[in-house]
């Protein structure tokens, strides 16, 4: 089947969405992170459809062709959890299997937390449970300080986040002001070379920029991640929206916090959950690091992978994301696994 495009919309909020795979399938919705879009499920949207799931994958609040917002407070959590709630109840469903990726799994994170019931399973790529969606006080109890000596790296390789904080703007402005190189400079493929070394990152404020240059460079375009075609479908939404609503989820970590507060069962987990670790995400590193800790003590069912590949992995290792997944399902979700008719 191919994929096709859908609009759904309510007094306060447009949601667009791809879809894939037969309209009675187990539902299955794929959730971008920053900054992304519905395409970056390309390849698994193809797969799961076939096997028989109905696979969603929507534009996130502040990006593409769902609504954007002119103030930081609109991308609080709380909010974005309700546009997948108001998308579910759209789609006529109780549950959905929730897979997020980056930004995305912090609201995955928090359906799961939040609202098991209209859960059956979540699964994860690279940020792992109990962390940013606690907010950035949190996730820095996290931080490795043999590799991040605090008195050098007061706030490891999160540095770039309080870059946002002390000076949006400033963070900003080279990506909006040349959106195809930066966005050909980030969508790249995990360098094995750099395992055990500080993230870029960890520099940010004392580098003014997110990643260590000021001036993008033009780089070559990393066909293992992109196409031509996909990086001037991203290079093409980040030029008409911006980068404000994007990068404003960065900015409602203290009411992400108290948000994080009020989830059910103590902040347990007791439904199936995959995480998948990159092995080459050097800012969520989950490879050698406590990062993924909390995870292991409040998901109760658990399965975690590792794969090889850097932080835009769905994109970089599309066939061992899908096995992953496909396998997890099959094996620790069987009651939703699509039934012949």
């Amino acid at each position: 089947m191919p994929i096709t495009e859908h609009v759904v919309k309510n007094n306060s909020h447009t949601t667009f969405y791809l879809a894939e795979g037969p309209e009675d399938g187990p539902l299955a919705i794929f959730i971008h992170g920053w900054p992304e879009l519905s395409i970056s499920w390309r390849h698994q949207l193809p797969v799961l459809g076939a096997l028989g799931f109905r696979v969603i994958a929507p534009d996130m609040r502040g990006y593409g062709r769902s609504s954007v917002y002119e103030n930081h407070n609109d991308y609080a959590q709380e909010l974005i959890v309700s546009d997948m709630l108001d998308l579910l109840d759209s789609l006529g469903r109780e549950k959905a299997i929730w897979v997020g990726h980056d930004w995305g799994s912090p609201v995955v994170w928090n359906l799961a937390s939040h609202h098991p019931d209209r859960c059956h399973a979540v699964a994860n790529l690279c940020v792992p449970y109990y962390t940013i969606e606690r907010g950035l006080d949190h996730t820095l109890t996290l931080v490795d300080r043999f590799l991040y000596p605090e008195d050098e790296y007061p706030s490891g390789q999160w540095d770039y986040m309080r870059l946002y904080e002390e000076s949006f703007e400033e963070a900003i402005a080279p990506m909006d002001a040349n959106v195809h190189n930066f966005t050909k400079l980030l969508f790249r493929k995990g360098n094995p070379e750099l395992e055990g070394t500080p993230a870029r990152t960890a520099t940010s404020r004392r580098d003014h920029a997110l990643f260590g240059v000021r001036d993008i460079p033009d780089v070559p375009r990393d066909g293992d991640v992109v196409t031509e075609e996909d990086l001037s479908i991203y290079v093409a939404a980040l030029e008409r929206n911006g980068f404000f609503g994007p990068s404003s989820w960065y900015m409602n970590h203290a009411a992400n916090a108290t948000y994080a507060q009020s989830a059910q069962n103590d902040g347990y987990v007791d439904m199936p959950v995959l995480f998948i670790t990159a092995q080459y995400d050097y800012v969520c590193e989950c490879a050698h690091s406590r990062l993924p800790e909390p995870m292991r003590n409040y998901c109760r069912n658990l399965t975690e992978e590792t794969i090889r590949a850097g932080h835009w992995v769905a994109q970089e290792k599309p066939v061992e994301v899908n096995a992953a997944l496909v396998s997890w399902l099959a094996t620790a979700v069987p009651g939703v696994w699509p039934r012949p008719k």
